[in-house]
Protein backbone atom coordinates (compact mmCIF):
# COMPACT_ATOMS: atom_id res chain seq x y z
CA UNK A 1 0.00 0.00 0.00
CA UNK A 2 2.40 2.35 0.63
CA UNK A 3 4.72 1.52 -2.37
CA UNK A 4 1.49 2.49 -4.70
CA UNK A 5 0.76 5.26 -2.72
CA UNK A 6 3.83 6.60 -3.81
CA UNK A 7 3.26 6.04 -7.32
CA UNK A 8 0.08 7.33 -7.08
CA UNK A 9 1.71 10.68 -5.53
CA UNK A 10 4.24 10.71 -8.12
CA UNK A 11 1.51 10.14 -11.15
CA UNK A 12 -0.95 12.97 -9.87
CA UNK A 13 2.13 15.60 -9.07
CA UNK A 14 3.57 15.29 -12.54
CA UNK A 15 -0.66 15.73 -13.63
CA UNK A 16 -1.32 18.42 -12.05
CA UNK A 17 2.47 20.22 -13.49
CA UNK A 18 1.13 19.43 -16.62
CA UNK A 19 -2.25 20.77 -15.90
CA UNK A 20 -0.96 23.54 -14.34
CA UNK A 21 1.35 24.76 -17.39
CA UNK A 22 -1.02 23.94 -20.18
CA UNK A 23 -3.67 26.39 -18.06
CA UNK A 24 -0.66 29.28 -17.67
CA UNK A 25 -0.33 29.02 -21.81
CA UNK A 26 -4.42 29.43 -22.16
CA UNK A 27 -3.54 33.42 -20.51
CA UNK A 28 -2.06 35.59 -22.27
CA UNK A 29 1.04 36.71 -19.92
CA UNK A 30 0.75 39.86 -18.38
CA UNK A 31 4.08 42.48 -17.82
CA UNK A 32 4.31 42.72 -13.59
CA UNK A 33 5.80 46.25 -12.99
CA UNK A 34 8.32 46.60 -10.81
CA UNK A 35 8.76 49.80 -8.30
CA UNK A 36 10.57 51.96 -10.71
CA UNK A 37 8.41 51.31 -13.43
CA UNK A 38 4.64 52.07 -11.71
CA UNK A 39 3.73 56.04 -11.11
CA UNK A 40 1.75 56.91 -8.09
CA UNK A 41 -1.03 59.89 -9.63
CA UNK A 42 0.05 62.33 -7.01
CA UNK A 43 3.94 61.87 -7.64
CA UNK A 44 6.23 64.55 -8.64
CA UNK A 45 6.82 62.59 -11.77
CA UNK A 46 2.61 62.27 -12.77
CA UNK A 47 2.65 66.21 -11.92
CA UNK A 48 5.21 66.70 -14.73
CA UNK A 49 3.11 64.45 -16.85
CA UNK A 50 0.31 66.71 -16.72
CA UNK A 51 1.95 69.59 -17.15
CA UNK A 52 3.20 68.59 -20.24
CA UNK A 53 0.12 67.65 -21.21
CA UNK A 54 -1.57 71.09 -20.19
CA UNK A 55 -3.55 73.23 -22.71
CA UNK A 56 -1.47 76.17 -23.73
CA UNK A 57 -3.35 79.49 -23.59
CA UNK A 58 -0.56 82.17 -24.45
CA UNK A 59 -0.59 81.85 -28.21
CA UNK A 60 -3.90 84.25 -28.20
CA UNK A 61 -2.51 86.71 -25.22
CA UNK A 62 -3.10 89.47 -27.74
CA UNK A 63 -6.58 88.76 -27.00
CA UNK A 64 -7.07 87.77 -23.27
CA UNK A 65 -3.75 88.58 -21.81
CA UNK A 66 -4.21 85.31 -19.97
CA UNK A 67 -1.57 82.01 -20.75
CA UNK A 68 -3.39 79.62 -18.43
CA UNK A 69 -6.63 79.84 -20.62
CA UNK A 70 -7.29 80.13 -24.36
CA UNK A 71 -10.85 81.22 -26.13
CA UNK A 72 -12.73 78.76 -28.07
CA UNK A 73 -13.26 79.97 -31.95
CA UNK A 74 -15.18 81.40 -33.48
CA UNK A 75 -15.75 84.56 -31.63
CA UNK A 76 -15.30 88.02 -33.12
CA UNK A 77 -13.39 91.50 -32.02
CA UNK A 78 -13.17 94.81 -32.36
CA UNK A 79 -9.55 95.83 -32.87
CA UNK A 80 -9.04 100.25 -33.20
CA UNK A 81 -13.08 100.10 -34.17
CA UNK A 82 -12.58 97.23 -36.89
CA UNK A 83 -14.42 94.24 -36.57
CA UNK A 84 -13.04 90.90 -37.01
CA UNK A 85 -14.31 87.55 -36.28
CA UNK A 86 -11.75 84.79 -35.43
CA UNK A 87 -11.99 81.09 -36.64
CA UNK A 88 -8.60 79.98 -36.26
CA UNK A 89 -5.27 80.88 -34.86
CA UNK A 90 -4.34 82.91 -38.60
CA UNK A 91 -6.90 85.12 -37.61
CA UNK A 92 -4.84 86.44 -35.03
CA UNK A 93 -2.34 88.04 -37.28
CA UNK A 94 -5.09 90.49 -38.60
CA UNK A 95 -5.58 91.97 -34.84
CA UNK A 96 -1.41 92.56 -34.85
CA UNK A 97 -1.53 93.88 -38.33
CA UNK A 98 -4.08 96.62 -37.34
CA UNK A 99 -2.50 97.61 -34.15
CA UNK A 100 0.91 97.47 -36.59
CA UNK A 101 -0.86 99.98 -38.95
CA UNK A 102 0.21 103.16 -37.37
CA UNK A 103 3.18 103.23 -34.64
CA UNK A 104 2.66 105.08 -31.63
CA UNK A 105 -1.63 105.43 -31.44
CA UNK A 106 -3.21 103.35 -28.74
CA UNK A 107 -4.68 99.90 -29.52
CA UNK A 108 -7.56 98.74 -28.10
CA UNK A 109 -9.35 95.75 -28.28
CA UNK A 110 -12.89 94.96 -27.75
CA UNK A 111 -14.10 91.40 -27.37
CA UNK A 112 -17.60 90.33 -27.99
CA UNK A 113 -19.54 88.17 -25.16
CA UNK A 114 -20.54 85.84 -24.74
CA UNK A 115 -17.34 83.64 -25.35
CA UNK A 116 -15.49 80.30 -23.81
CA UNK A 117 -12.56 79.55 -22.84
CA UNK A 118 -10.75 76.56 -22.31
CA UNK A 119 -8.56 76.09 -19.49
CA UNK A 120 -5.09 74.24 -18.86
CA UNK A 121 -7.16 70.78 -17.68
CA UNK A 122 -9.24 71.36 -21.54
CA UNK A 123 -12.55 72.01 -19.35
CA UNK A 124 -14.72 75.26 -20.93
CA UNK A 125 -16.51 77.90 -19.35
CA UNK A 126 -18.24 80.35 -20.89
CA UNK A 127 -17.57 83.89 -19.91
CA UNK A 128 -20.28 86.64 -20.07
CA UNK A 129 -18.30 89.79 -19.78
CA UNK A 130 -14.72 91.80 -19.61
CA UNK A 131 -14.85 91.46 -15.79
CA UNK A 132 -15.21 88.14 -15.29
CA UNK A 133 -12.67 87.24 -18.13
CA UNK A 134 -10.46 89.69 -16.08
CA UNK A 135 -10.65 87.77 -12.38
CA UNK A 136 -9.90 84.87 -14.17
CA UNK A 137 -7.05 86.63 -15.83
CA UNK A 138 -5.78 87.26 -12.65
CA UNK A 139 -5.07 83.52 -11.44
CA UNK A 140 -2.56 82.79 -14.50
CA UNK A 141 0.79 83.45 -13.87
CA UNK A 142 2.88 85.21 -16.50
CA UNK A 143 6.40 85.84 -17.11
CA UNK A 144 7.27 82.17 -18.05
CA UNK A 145 6.98 80.98 -14.80
CA UNK A 146 3.52 79.22 -14.88
CA UNK A 147 3.27 75.18 -15.03
CA UNK A 148 2.93 74.43 -17.98
CA UNK A 149 5.65 73.09 -20.16
CA UNK A 150 5.68 73.70 -23.61
CA UNK A 151 9.19 73.35 -24.72
CA UNK A 152 8.89 69.40 -25.06
CA UNK A 153 5.73 67.41 -26.24
CA UNK A 154 4.52 64.06 -26.15
CA UNK A 155 4.15 61.50 -29.60
CA UNK A 156 1.13 59.82 -29.66
CA UNK A 157 -0.29 57.55 -29.12
CA UNK A 158 0.17 55.99 -25.76
CA UNK A 159 -0.69 53.14 -23.84
CA UNK A 160 -0.90 53.31 -20.10
CA UNK A 161 -1.79 50.77 -17.37
CA UNK A 162 -3.82 50.68 -14.25
CA UNK A 163 -2.93 48.91 -11.32
CA UNK A 164 -4.31 47.74 -8.05
CA UNK A 165 -2.49 48.01 -4.75
CA UNK A 166 -0.75 44.98 -5.29
CA UNK A 167 0.86 46.39 -8.18
CA UNK A 168 -1.21 43.71 -10.83
CA UNK A 169 -2.37 44.99 -13.85
CA UNK A 170 -6.23 46.04 -14.20
CA UNK A 171 -6.19 47.45 -17.43
CA UNK A 172 -5.02 49.67 -20.03
CA UNK A 173 -5.86 53.01 -21.95
CA UNK A 174 -4.62 54.18 -25.29
CA UNK A 175 -4.43 58.07 -25.17
CA UNK A 176 -4.16 59.93 -28.87
CA UNK A 177 -3.85 63.62 -27.34
CA UNK A 178 -2.77 65.87 -24.54
CA UNK A 179 -6.94 66.57 -24.24
CA UNK A 180 -7.06 62.69 -23.89
CA UNK A 181 -3.59 62.57 -21.49
CA UNK A 182 -5.18 65.20 -19.21
CA UNK A 183 -9.10 63.08 -18.77
CA UNK A 184 -7.39 60.30 -18.24
CA UNK A 185 -5.41 61.63 -15.13
CA UNK A 186 -8.19 63.62 -13.81
CA UNK A 187 -10.08 60.62 -13.28
CA UNK A 188 -7.52 59.29 -10.92
CA UNK A 189 -7.63 59.33 -7.62
CA UNK A 190 -4.32 60.33 -5.68
CA UNK A 191 -3.20 56.68 -4.39
CA UNK A 192 -4.12 54.92 -7.82
CA UNK A 193 -1.07 53.36 -10.11
CA UNK A 194 -0.27 53.49 -13.21
CA UNK A 195 2.33 52.39 -15.73
CA UNK A 196 3.80 53.49 -19.62
CA UNK A 197 4.56 51.42 -22.53
CA UNK A 198 7.90 52.27 -23.01
CA UNK A 199 9.98 53.10 -25.54
CA UNK A 200 8.18 56.73 -25.50
CA UNK A 201 8.69 58.92 -28.68
CA UNK A 202 8.91 62.81 -27.34
CA UNK A 203 9.51 65.61 -29.27
CA UNK A 204 11.45 69.11 -28.47
CA UNK A 205 10.45 72.26 -29.44
CA UNK A 206 13.40 72.38 -31.75
CA UNK A 207 12.16 69.35 -33.61
CA UNK A 208 14.57 67.06 -32.52
CA UNK A 209 12.80 63.32 -31.49
CA UNK A 210 14.20 61.59 -28.61
CA UNK A 211 13.06 58.25 -27.08
CA UNK A 212 12.76 57.50 -22.92
CA UNK A 213 13.07 53.94 -21.77
CA UNK A 214 11.85 54.14 -18.19
CA UNK A 215 9.88 56.79 -15.70
CA UNK A 216 13.14 57.69 -14.75
CA UNK A 217 14.12 59.32 -17.74
CA UNK A 218 10.94 60.04 -18.60
CA UNK A 219 11.17 62.61 -15.52
CA UNK A 220 14.12 63.70 -16.27
CA UNK A 221 13.77 64.39 -19.99
CA UNK A 222 10.38 66.65 -18.78
CA UNK A 223 12.43 68.36 -15.74
CA UNK A 224 15.06 69.56 -18.31
CA UNK A 225 12.94 70.84 -20.71
CA UNK A 226 11.29 73.24 -18.43
CA UNK A 227 13.43 75.56 -19.31
CA UNK A 228 14.99 74.96 -22.62
CA UNK A 229 12.97 77.32 -24.87
CA UNK A 230 11.09 81.08 -24.10
CA UNK A 231 7.42 80.08 -23.84
CA UNK A 232 6.79 83.61 -24.38
CA UNK A 233 3.86 83.47 -21.77
CA UNK A 234 4.12 86.93 -21.44
CA UNK A 235 1.30 89.13 -22.72
CA UNK A 236 4.01 90.80 -25.35
CA UNK A 237 2.50 89.11 -27.89
CA UNK A 238 4.35 91.62 -30.41
CA UNK A 239 7.58 90.59 -29.30
CA UNK A 240 7.82 88.31 -32.75
CA UNK A 241 10.54 85.45 -30.51
CA UNK A 242 13.51 85.48 -32.46
CA UNK A 243 17.20 84.56 -32.22
CA UNK A 244 20.37 86.48 -32.39
CA UNK A 245 20.97 84.16 -35.32
CA UNK A 246 17.83 84.50 -36.86
CA UNK A 247 18.45 88.89 -36.37
CA UNK A 248 22.39 88.66 -37.89
CA UNK A 249 21.01 86.26 -41.07
CA UNK A 250 17.91 88.87 -41.86
CA UNK A 251 20.38 92.04 -41.27
CA UNK A 252 22.51 91.06 -43.99
CA UNK A 253 20.24 89.74 -46.14
CA UNK A 254 19.36 92.57 -47.98
CA UNK A 255 19.55 96.24 -47.58
CA UNK A 256 17.14 98.55 -44.94
CA UNK A 257 15.02 101.95 -45.46
CA UNK A 258 15.24 104.06 -42.70
CA UNK A 259 11.27 104.86 -42.22
CA UNK A 260 11.70 106.24 -38.52
CA UNK A 261 13.82 108.13 -36.19
CA UNK A 262 13.10 109.15 -32.75
CA UNK A 263 15.93 110.16 -30.79
CA UNK A 264 15.87 111.61 -27.15
CA UNK A 265 12.41 111.88 -27.65
CA UNK A 266 12.69 114.35 -30.56
CA UNK A 267 11.36 112.93 -34.42
CA UNK A 268 14.14 112.84 -36.43
CA UNK A 269 12.78 111.36 -39.44
CA UNK A 270 12.66 113.58 -41.57
CA UNK A 271 16.30 113.99 -41.79
CA UNK A 272 17.09 110.64 -42.17
CA UNK A 273 13.71 109.07 -44.39
CA UNK A 274 14.69 106.59 -46.56
CA UNK A 275 18.61 106.07 -45.80
CA UNK A 276 19.69 102.86 -47.08
CA UNK A 277 21.50 100.93 -44.18
CA UNK A 278 23.43 97.56 -45.69
CA UNK A 279 24.89 95.18 -43.28
CA UNK A 280 28.05 93.29 -43.80
CA UNK A 281 28.85 90.24 -42.29
CA UNK A 282 32.02 91.03 -40.77
CA UNK A 283 30.15 93.73 -38.48
CA UNK A 284 30.54 96.37 -41.74
CA UNK A 285 27.33 98.75 -41.73
CA UNK A 286 27.03 101.21 -44.91
CA UNK A 287 24.17 104.06 -44.86
CA UNK A 288 24.06 105.79 -47.56
CA UNK A 289 22.34 109.53 -47.53
CA UNK A 290 19.35 110.65 -50.25
CA UNK A 291 22.65 112.55 -51.84
CA UNK A 292 24.01 109.21 -52.35
CA UNK A 293 27.04 109.70 -49.53
CA UNK A 294 28.41 106.69 -48.03
CA UNK A 295 28.83 106.57 -44.25
CA UNK A 296 30.66 103.91 -43.03
CA UNK A 297 29.84 102.50 -39.01
CA UNK A 298 30.04 99.02 -37.29
CA UNK A 299 26.91 96.83 -35.92
CA UNK A 300 27.06 94.23 -32.94
CA UNK A 301 24.64 91.97 -31.46
CA UNK A 302 24.37 90.13 -27.89
CA UNK A 303 21.95 88.34 -25.70
CA UNK A 304 20.66 89.78 -22.38
CA UNK A 305 17.80 88.28 -20.11
CA UNK A 306 15.50 90.89 -21.90
CA UNK A 307 16.62 90.13 -25.48
CA UNK A 308 18.58 90.87 -28.29
CA UNK A 309 20.79 94.07 -28.70
CA UNK A 310 22.33 95.23 -31.81
CA UNK A 311 24.63 98.04 -31.47
CA UNK A 312 25.14 101.08 -33.96
CA UNK A 313 28.45 103.03 -34.38
CA UNK A 314 29.16 105.64 -36.82
CA UNK A 315 31.58 108.80 -36.57
CA UNK A 316 28.98 110.84 -38.01
CA UNK A 317 25.65 109.78 -37.36
CA UNK A 318 25.72 110.31 -33.95
CA UNK A 319 21.38 109.93 -33.29
CA UNK A 320 22.12 105.74 -34.33
CA UNK A 321 25.06 105.69 -31.66
CA UNK A 322 23.07 103.46 -29.10
CA UNK A 323 22.79 99.74 -28.13
CA UNK A 324 19.18 98.97 -29.14
CA UNK A 325 16.87 96.54 -28.44
CA UNK A 326 14.69 94.90 -30.97
CA UNK A 327 11.06 95.10 -30.09
CA UNK A 328 10.25 93.68 -33.30
CA UNK A 329 11.26 91.79 -35.68
CA UNK A 330 8.29 91.59 -38.31
CA UNK A 331 7.73 90.49 -42.04
CA UNK A 332 9.87 93.32 -43.56
CA UNK A 333 10.19 95.50 -40.71
CA UNK A 334 12.81 95.86 -37.90
CA UNK A 335 12.04 98.35 -34.69
CA UNK A 336 14.70 99.33 -32.30
CA UNK A 337 14.45 100.75 -29.20
CA UNK A 338 16.49 102.41 -26.20
CA UNK A 339 15.09 103.88 -23.39
CA UNK A 340 14.76 107.84 -23.29
CA UNK A 341 12.71 108.05 -26.01
CA UNK A 342 14.54 106.54 -28.99
CA UNK A 343 13.76 104.33 -31.40
CA UNK A 344 14.73 103.34 -35.50
CA UNK A 345 12.00 101.73 -37.77
CA UNK A 346 13.48 100.03 -40.95
CA UNK A 347 11.65 98.50 -43.67
CA UNK A 348 13.77 95.59 -46.10
CA UNK A 349 14.66 96.45 -49.30
CA UNK A 350 15.47 93.62 -50.98
CA UNK A 351 12.78 94.12 -54.14
CA UNK A 352 14.33 97.68 -54.10
CA UNK A 353 17.41 96.09 -55.94
CA UNK A 354 16.75 93.20 -57.39
CA UNK A 355 13.45 93.85 -59.20
CA UNK A 356 13.86 93.00 -63.03
CA UNK A 357 13.13 96.23 -64.73
CA UNK A 358 10.83 94.51 -67.05
CA UNK A 359 8.98 93.44 -64.31
CA UNK A 360 8.67 96.80 -62.85
CA UNK A 361 7.38 97.68 -66.28
CA UNK A 362 4.86 95.28 -66.20
CA UNK A 363 3.63 96.11 -62.62
CA UNK A 364 3.13 99.88 -63.20
CA UNK A 365 1.49 99.24 -66.58
CA UNK A 366 -1.24 96.75 -64.55
CA UNK A 367 -3.34 99.83 -62.89
CA UNK A 368 -3.55 103.50 -61.82
CA UNK A 369 -1.51 105.14 -59.12
CA UNK A 370 -2.54 107.67 -57.16
CA UNK A 371 -0.21 109.58 -54.95
CA UNK A 372 -0.19 109.89 -51.30
CA UNK A 373 2.44 111.29 -50.08
CA UNK A 374 5.12 113.37 -51.59
CA UNK A 375 8.43 114.75 -49.99
CA UNK A 376 10.95 116.88 -51.05
CA UNK A 377 13.87 117.87 -48.95
CA UNK A 378 12.18 116.59 -46.08
CA UNK A 379 9.16 118.83 -46.83
CA UNK A 380 5.36 117.13 -47.68
CA UNK A 381 3.21 118.78 -50.65
CA UNK A 382 0.36 118.57 -50.32
CA UNK A 383 -1.08 120.30 -53.60
CA UNK A 384 0.01 116.78 -55.28
CA UNK A 385 -1.99 114.48 -53.74
CA UNK A 386 -4.46 112.65 -55.17
CA UNK A 387 -2.87 112.75 -58.52
CA UNK A 388 -3.48 109.72 -61.23
CA UNK A 389 -0.72 108.53 -62.88
CA UNK A 390 -1.32 105.75 -65.74
CA UNK A 391 1.59 104.29 -67.61
CA UNK A 392 0.89 103.21 -70.95
CA UNK A 393 3.08 101.06 -73.53
CA UNK A 394 5.97 102.92 -75.26
CA UNK A 395 6.85 104.91 -72.07
CA UNK A 396 3.99 106.90 -72.18
CA UNK A 397 2.24 108.35 -68.66
CA UNK A 398 -0.19 110.39 -67.98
Amino acid sequence: MKKFFKYSMQTLLLVMAFSFNACQEAFEELPQPDEQQTIIASSSTAKLIENTASNDGSFDNIVDGASCFALEFPYTVKANGVTITIESKEGLHFIEEIFDELDGDEDILEIIFPIVITRADFTTMEIEGIDQLRDLAKDCIEGGQDDDIECIDFVYPITIYTFDLNEVETGSVTVESDKDLRTFFAGLDENDLIGIDFPLAMELYDGTKIEVRSNAELANALEMAKEACDEDDDNDYNDDDFTQERLENLLVECPWLIHEVVRDEVNQTDQYFEYLMNFTEDGGVTVKDRMGNNIMGTWSTRVTDYGVLIKLEFDVLVDFNLEWYVYELGEGKIKLYAEGGNRIIMNIACDLFNTDPTTLREILKECSWVIKKVKNQGEEIDRLLGYEFNFLPEGVVT
